[in-house]
């Protein structure tokens, strides 16, 4: 039985909109299910994202939208799975849409049905803080933008009354008879996406979670948000005044046996981090504590992110956990805690309490997991195992996200593209079968029509409209020359306003468009696709930044904000008077991927693609496959590692279409996105391959720490790989163990990542096998996030005594002892010691430099691994174009973690290698050859090898000779511009940044006359 070219990916998060585009980019039909009545989960609540902290809905938003544009995913909001039938490939899924009682082809979004409706309720998405009507669009970017009515609260389907809505709808899209329709969807995989639900602390009666001050960090997030209830600005609920103390209260629903909560919900800390200081930029008088057991800021510059939180904004961490919140008579706040550093108890005054709740099950996940026949963890999460991190119990199922355990976002994103790799693999058959191929409206020629600019000014919630006066810019740009139409949006970015744009396009016959917004890194690509789908050339847009550029460095001057934003965009309509249409050239691809590194990142993302029918060029330095795993000799869960690597070894070896290559380097790369070429030395000699993409899984290597704690001087000194070596049967009575040796220090500042747990993992095997040896751990936080709880419960079980130190009083070795500073007994403490163990940090691999320039691709200057293209919504993709990431080369992980990360690059590259052909950038740069003089400089300036000198026949005099002049492969060239910077004669322009269009902005900028415009 052929196979179904369809996934159904259950959830509409962040995850599971990532997993939905790769799938679809890749050539697959997506049923993209929500059981809310909008997709972006808790990611569209959030106001910032740690560690950038990074507008959420700003960054989120182009993927809402362009989930909905996609024409090979279609958008099954409100509506819920009920069952799973059939096989992997050949499933019959049965979904039931819930009744809506607005017709989806009809509603526009207006608002006119909840400016009417008389009924007010707790709105759901703020959190309770403010009210909504009884039909509702949740949220100004919501996708779909279809108002929703809530049958138990509307009056006309609860008593037979009012109708308002009805009556006020201009498209009679309202429908009181809706009724619930059963769809049965042929799909051949199911991802679960469903997320989580935050914990709710109504009752830990003891933290007064009804008094008004006290609310949860999901309501603390709506409150700091600029589109929040109470528009950004931090007041109490009890009597609106902004507080000047706020306490975090960490662990509230995590690591809690009598909560049945357990785990650590691994994202409390760093979002109470963030949190905080969001609170500080808003009032810098603002007192923040945060008390906590542990500070757990694990993922990629999360540490820097928490020292920074500390010296440049004042947050104070308390390493105590109240028991309770206390309320005075006259219902102000009060926290007890003990002082470690006094050993008394202390009372703290709070103007406001936060409770950091953490990650709960999603209430609906049993029903799920019921319908589609998988297993659950203990906990209520989807059961995996460790060497299959998205795949559940069920061939064909799989999982992301916070439905598999508590994560963050990275995390989330990176699972996505791996499920969808999964996917992707299993239906590699079906690939092309089921997918649509979007129409275009024809593309109108402007060259001869006098310039009509269209101004379109955002004030993204508060971020912009906070600082800058928007409505003001909008009508200054109206009087600027060939402005013909000019338009404030409270978010430029959402559907509705992408639909605005391109009706104005239409109405006003717009020949060029300016939008002045946030950031072009995420959304100019966003506004050229609604270009482009109104007729207009997509580079006939001009983007111009008032958020970077005016509202975030000149907040303290609103005046001048203005002025600045209004000076910018004079200088977008100058330049878009002169903007010409560019083209896409198309280019044919190589469908062949190179996989740098063998181990089970580098493995698995080469067998995730050779799965899914791409050939690939694993090549290894070693002579073996199976990287830093063969040192280990025993997994968390007790297992030997061999039964990890050793089945993908024997995977690698026989696949088809993996070419394998030990014992070789590559030295040389050559070419651009779709067609690289590679030269690798092995011990046959030199291979010359060509291939599309390439993926990073050059791994990590283990600190020697020379230096620290007498480490290659005393033979009881070694490293936690050292002691996994020669385990079992050490011979010592007195283990101690320090951590973050070399880590969260001057040298390195990050944290490590995995180091707590593997110590966790010696000392219980230690304590297992001989109970009478002691065993120390001597730490400054234990780190063991998510699941890994476990075994820092399993550990204290077994005896192992955990010892606090700090960073500024850190350990003494000597010869056969450990003196530490003990900040719980406040006092020194000498302990035995046969058997000294560092716990150092995984660093870069030896090499990484030397790949870094093959692929022009960046490394992170704090960590020395490679840096992704972004944090959060890009963490296994290169900003080089092609090029993809992986595993321990992106950073410290564990071993689901590395794996997930693998399938998720294979999963990015299949977006690329599934495609007939590559579509070379529109803006490059070109050559003046009556101009160049062929001097060369512009050969060595360019990153990616994108000149070349070719020679060329010219007449000098009546003679014919032969001259070099400098020729740019506009595939290969990326737009960077720096060639044309250092070109001498001028012979080089970028498009879209030619001299014309630059000196336009520079008149603009001083207000001088312009020349006239024309394309």
């Amino acid at each position: 039985m052929s196979k179904v070219g369809a996934v159904a990916v259950v959830g509409g998060g962040v995850g599971g909109i990532q997993a939905a585009l790769d799938l679809a980019d890749s050539g697959f039909k997506v049923y993209l299910i929500e059981s809310d009545v909008s997709i972006g989960g808790v990611m569209a609540q959030l106001d910032k994202t740690f560690p950038t902290n990074d507008c959420s809905i700003c960054i989120l938003s182009p993927k809402l939208v362009e989930a909905a544009r996609h024409p090979n995913i279609e958008l099954l909001s409100f509506s819920e799975v009920k069952g799973l039938s059939g096989e992997a490939g050949n499933f019959k899924l049965k979904v039931v849409r819930k009744a809506r009682y607005v017709d989806e082809t009809k509603c526009t979004g207006c608002g006119l049905c909840m400016e009417k409706c008389p009924v007010k309720v707790d709105a759901e998405f703020e959190e309770g803080l403010a009210k909504r009507k009884a039909i509702y669009i949740p949220f100004p970017q919501a996708v779909p933008r279809v108002a929703r009515i809530d049958p138990e609260h509307c009056l006309y389907l609860t008593k037979g009354k009012c109708g308002a809505c009805k009556k006020v709808c201009p498209f009679d899209a309202v429908n009181y008879e809706d009724e619930d329709k059963e769809l049965l969807l042929d799909v051949g995989a199911v991802i679960i996406a469903s997320g989580f639900e935050a914990y709710d602390p109504s009752k830990l009666y003891q933290y007064h979670p009804e008094h008004p001050d006290v609310v949860t960090s999901m309501q603390f997030e709506r409150l700091l948000n600029a589109s929040g209830p109470t528009a950004g600005h931090v007041v109490r609920g009890s009597d609106h005044r902004e507080p000047k103390r706020i306490g975090f209260i960490q662990c509230i629903g995590s690591r809690s046996t009598a909560e049945g909560k357990p785990y650590c919900s691994s994202v409390c800390c760093a979002y109470a981090t963030k949190e905080a200081m969001i609170a500080v930029e808003h009032d810098p008088e603002l007192e923040v504590y945060i008390f906590n057991i542990d500070v757990r800021v694990f993922g990629k510059s999360f540490e820097e992110f928490y020292q920074r939180a500390q010296k440049d904004y004042g947050i104070k961490y308390i390493d105590s956990r109240p028991s309770g919140v206390g309320v005075r008579d006259d219902g102000s706040l009060y926290v007890m805690y003990e002082d470690h550093e006094s050993g008394k108890v202390k009372t703290m005054d709070l103007d406001m309490v936060v409770l950091s709740v953490g990650l709960d099950t999603n209430p609906k996940i049993y029903e799920l997991a019921e319908a589609l026949g998988i297993k659950l963890n203990e906990y209520g999460f989807v059961e995996t195992k460790m060497e299959a991190p998205v795949c559940t119990s069920r061939e064909g199922v799989y999982v992301l996200g916070a439905a598999q355990g508590p994560k963050d976002i990275p995390d989330t994103v990176a699972q996505a593209s791996g499920a969808a790799a999964k996917a992707g693999a299993l239906l590699a058959e079906a690939r092309g079968t089921m997918i649509e191929v979007p129409e275009l409206p024809p593309e109108r020629d402007v060259s001869g029509e006098i310039p009509r600019v269209g101004v379109f000014v955002c004030h993204c919630g508060l971020n912009i409209g906070g600082v800058v006066d928007v409505p003001a810019v909008a009508e200054y740009a109206k009087t600027l020359p060939y402005v013909v139409y000019a338009k404030d949006n409270k978010y430029s970015c959402s559907s509705d306003t992408q639909e605005l744009i391109k009706e104005a396009i239409k109405k006003y016959k717009l020949n060029r468009v300016v939008v002045a917004a946030c950031t072009p890194r995420t959304h100019e690509p966003l506004f050229q696709n609604t270009v482009r789908e109104a007729g207009l050339n997509p580079y006939l847009f001009e983007f111009v930044n008032i958020r970077e550029h005016v509202s975030w460095v000149t907040r303290d001057d609103k005046e001048k904000a203005t002025e600045k934003a209004k000076e910018l965009v004079r200088m977008g309509v100058a330049k878009a008077v002169k903007l010409n249409p560019l083209y896409r050239e198309k280019l044919p691809l190589n469908h062949s991927a190179l996989v740098l590194g063998g181990g089970i990142s580098g493995m698995t993302a080469a067998l995730d693609l050779a799965d899914m029918g791409f050939p690939v060029y694993l090549v290894e330095r070693e002579g073996e496959l199976g990287g830093n795993l063969r040192n280990i000799t025993q997994l968390p869960d007790g297992r030997d590692p061999s039964e990890i690597y050793e089945p993908l070894i024997e995977r690698v070896k026989s696949h088809p279409n993996i070419t394998l290559y030990l014992n070789s380097k590559l030295v040389e790369v050559k070419g651009f996105i779709g067609n690289f070429e590679g030269k690798i030395e092995t011990p046959e000699g030199e291979k010359i391959v060509e291939f599309g993409a390439a993926i990073v899984a050059t791994g990590a290597r283990e600190l020697v720490p020379e230096g620290y704690y007498h480490y290659g001087e005393q033979e009881n000194v070694i490293t936690q790989l050292e002691l996994e070596k020669r385990l079992p049967g050490i011979n010592a009575k007195s283990v101690v163990m320090i951590q973050c040796v070399g880590a969260r220090c001057p040298e390195r500042t990050y944290c490590s990542r995995t180091c707590c747990m593997e110590a966790l993992k010696n000392a219980i095997r230690i304590k297992e096998e001989s109970p009478d040896t002691q065993v120390y751990i001597i730490y400054r936080d234990i780190r063991s996030y998510g699941f890994m709880e476990e075994l820092y419960q399993r550990a204290r079980e077994l005896g192992v005594v955990f010892i606090k130190y700090d960073a500024d009083k850190p350990p003494v070795v000597g010869k056969d002892n450990v003196s530490v500073y003990d900040r719980l007994l406040r006092s020194n403490l000498t302990l035995p010691a046969d058997l000294i163990v560092l716990s150092v940090p995984m660093v870069a691999p030896e090499g990484a430099e030397e790949t870094s320039l093959l692929f022009k691709v960046p490394i992170d200057v704090v960590s020395g691994f490679f840096f992704e293209a972004h944090v959060k919504l890009r963490p296994v993709d290169f900003a080089t174009p092609g090029v993809y990431l992986c595993g321990t080369a992106q950073g410290p992980k564990n071993i689901p973690e590395s794996l997930s990360q693998a399938s998720a690059a294979a999963s990015r590259a299949a977006t690329l290698l599934s495609k007939e052909y590559i579509e070379a950038e529109g803006i490059v740069s070109c050559v003046n050859e009556d101009v160049c003089i062929g001097c060369e400089v512009c050969v060595p300036m360019c990153p990616y090898s994108a000149i070349e000198m070719r020679e060329r026949e010219v007449e000098v005099d009546g003679k014919k000779v032969v001259v070099k002049k400098s020729s740019i492969n506009p595939a290969a060239c990326t737009g960077c511009g720096t060639c044309a910077a250092a070109c001498n004669p001028g012979a080089i322009e970028q498009r879209h940044f030619q001299n014309n269009q630059i000196l336009a902005q520079v008149k603009a900028a001083f207000n001088f006359p312009q020349n006239g415009g024309g394309a």
